[in-house]
């Protein structure tokens, strides 16, 4: 079962967020010949995403980052989306490891 976390992403500012993967014991799985991938939708049925840059940051301890630049975000309608990362091994088996909500809040400064 993944887990839940709730996001706020500023509207025009750079966001990023780090998660790590954990294996059975508590430990960072190793994620060493793993692909991630992480969009938001303004719900599950949505046909249209935002996609997040996915990036694992330390493959030994199970952490990857997703982020968006503040160009991006500033083409996002503030409001609540939903949101989740999938990890997908060499042999092509997928696992969602996180999902959520994400609150986009208004920028004033432009």
């Amino acid at each position: 079962m993944a887990g839940f976390a709730e996001l706020t992403i500023d509207q025009g500012a750079n966001f990023s967020t780090a998660v790590t993967v954990k294996d059975a014991n508590g430990n960072g799985l190793n994620l060493s010949g793993y692909t991630v991938a992480s969009q938001m939708r303004k719900s599950y049925y949505s046909t249209s995403s935002n996609t997040f840059t996915s990036t694992i940051t330390d493959s030994g301890n199970g952490e990857i980052t997703i982020s968006m630049t503040g160009a991006n975000t500033s083409n996002l309608t503030p409001g609540r989306y939903v949101y989740d990362l999938l990890i997908t091994s060499g042999p092509g088996i997928k696992t969602r490891v996180v999902e959520g909500i994400i609150t986009v809040l208004p920028s004033v400064t432009r």
